[in-house]
């Protein structure tokens, strides 16, 4: 007879409720399950923001098919090349020789070459001991007009140092190199898409006279390099915070680190901050304020109490956010995250007071492999993140991911209409999740 030996009636290990969870990490790790929501970027994604470059991977068949999916689904095969590691390279002795090799006829064969190369390594080749920069160094000499930059494919190094995603976005700046600043230019770090025009920190910028530069405006080579000698450079993803302080370390560029946040105190802390480093006078921030209180106010007249359910795709805040709803009277029922980070601490804890029932639930437990599409709650939910919406089954959601480019209290504001808009229609959820790296192009 078989018996079935778990389900959705059984959660244990995968959901516990806020009161009775540990931070920063309420369950253990083992065998994991990815649900098929495919929004967040990936290494390929991010490293495609350098203009005018192109990706070589070198790894095992097996990798190689995921990476060469996204750059197919992103309508960009021919910025991707790749070479094949095959066992018997382990034992011969021909691991690097083929790298480099391999890479010179790739550059060789292309039709333009290219500005940038970001040659990609895999853990097999860490494992192997191979000397990467002896090899770039070998690449450098033939191709002296080619920035190589070295990249790494390494899913063994999630929970350890920098996880792939942060050492991407590390890389991305790697070609910058000590140079004069330009005094009157600012640059936003680590991000994969543009942030808000109306937010308060684009604001701040220009309004000071300050010319900011992102690598997602980025249409040329030289544009991407103009950044190297901006004097000032800001991050607010948490993924993104390497990337400001090594710049520092190299450039000896200023670096702030101003959290993307959904606590009014620690906004005003922020943007402040950034009004000082600007040399501008702070702003009066009050009507800001009131114009994101209003919002929310509005956006639960009506979600009124239907459940909301947030993912750390979403925000990487998910508890900040959570915070902020329930203490603007939204019914927040579940938070879908697996760990959270230090910044999280003071929501977490006032969550537990505030709403001690509120559930967090794991994705990648193999549990939730059973869990999706709508099996926990009785009727619709209002979800937030592409996982969220998943595991819901909802087809109100709103489709965001690492904030969505909003921040401060006008992205609060903008959040808070998305949601209400969310609530108001539907959405094709099985369609539009299937959409690998929200806000790139796609042959989907």
């Amino acid at each position: 007879m078989l018996k079935k030996l778990n389900g959705a009636d059984d959660m244990t290990g995968a959901e516990v409720a806020i009161r009775d969870a540990e931070f920063p990490v309420p369950f253990v790790s083992g065998l994991e399950y990815n649900a098929p929501a495919r929004g967040p970027w990936n290494i390929v994604h991010t490293g495609m923001l350098i203009p005018e470059s192109h990706q070589v991977f070198a790894c095992a068949q097996g990798c190689l098919r995921g990476v060469i999916l996204t750059a197919a689904e992103m309508l960009a095969m021919d910025r991707m090349s790749w070479i094949s590691v095959d066992k018997n390279d382990l034992f011969d002795g021909s691991l690097e020789r083929n790298i480099v090799d391999g890479t010179a006829e790739i550059v060789r064969k292309l039709p333009k070459k290219p500005r940038a190369l970001l040659l990609f390594i895999s853990c097999v080749h860490l494992f192997a001991g191979c000397d990467f920069e002896v090899m770039l160094d070998e690449l450098r000499a033939m191709f002296p007009d080619i920035d190589f930059i070295d990249c790494y494919m390494n899913p063994t190094m999630r929970k350890s140092g920098l996880t792939p995603d942060q050492l991407m976005r590390r890389q991305l700046y790697a070609p910058f190199m000590p140079c004069p600043a330009a005094p009157l230019a600012v640059n936003l770090i680590g991000n994969d898409r543009p942030t808000d025009e109306s937010s308060e920190l684009v604001q701040l910028i220009k309004n000071a006279g300050r010319e900011l530069r992102d690598i997602t405006l980025c249409k040329t080579y030289e544009e991407y390099m103009r950044m190297a000698k901006s004097a000032l450079n800001i991050t607010y993803l948490p993924t993104a915070k390497a990337s400001g302080d090594a710049l520092e370390k190299r450039l000896g560029r200023r670096h702030l680190y101003l959290p993307l946040s959904y606590d009014f105190d620690e906004i005003e802390r922020n943007l402040n901050t950034l009004a000082d480093a600007l040399g501008t006078g702070a702003p009066d921030w009050t009507e800001a304020k009131r114009n994101a209180v209003r919002a929310l106010e509005q956006a639960k007249a009506v979600i009124g109490d239907t459940p909301v359910e947030i993912d750390y795709t979403a925000t990487p805040r998910p508890a900040g956010l959570a915070l902020l709803l329930a203490e603007h009277g939204f019914r927040v029922t579940r938070v879908y995250t697996d760990a959270m980070i230090e910044e999280e601490r003071p929501a977490f804890e006032r969550l537990r007071e505030l709403a001690p029932d509120l559930l967090l639930t794991a994705t990648l437990n193999v549990k939730m492999r059973f869990a999706g599409k709508g099996v926990h709650e009785s009727g619709d939910v209002l979800a937030i993140g592409q996982k969220a919406a998943y595991f819901s089954g909802t087809k109100h959601f709103v489709n965001i991911v690492s904030g969505g480019g909003m921040y401060g209290f006008d992205g609060v504001a903008r959040l808070a209409r998305l949601m209400a808009e969310a609530a108001a229609h539907e959405q094709d959820t099985e369609a539009v999740i299937q959409h690998k790296g929200l806000g790139c192009r796609s042959c989907l």
